[in-house]
């Protein structure tokens, strides 16, 4: 079975961000008929991580970072994200 783009967003970011923290939730459905989506889903996703990785970096330096870890993702039919990249400080943890 071929793996989901969602396993693999899991995946890549756990392998580069070792993460404290890592949600990756499909939001694709919310999305039916807006730019970008696919019948098929695996489109729009909301992620939430939680990582060391992000310490001493602005806001805009997080997403960069996830975005260009995701590059192959959005050659893959990723379309949107909503990031949310948290130190383990900032999230309590």
């Amino acid at each position: 079975m071929a793996e989901t783009l969602k396993d693999w967003i899991a995946a890549t970011l756990g392998a580069a961000l070792t993460p404290a923290q890592l949600d990756v939730i499909d939001e694709s459905h919310l999305h039916a008929g807006h730019a970008g989506a696919r019948s098929e889903g695996e489109t729009h996703f909301r992620l939430d991580v939680v990582s060391a990785a992000f310490e001493g970096k602005s806001r805009v330096e997080r997403h960069r970072l996830v975005n260009g870890l995701l590059e192959e993702g959005f050659r893959r039919g990723l379309h949107a994200l909503a990031l949310r990249a948290r130190t383990p400080a900032e999230a309590g943890i």
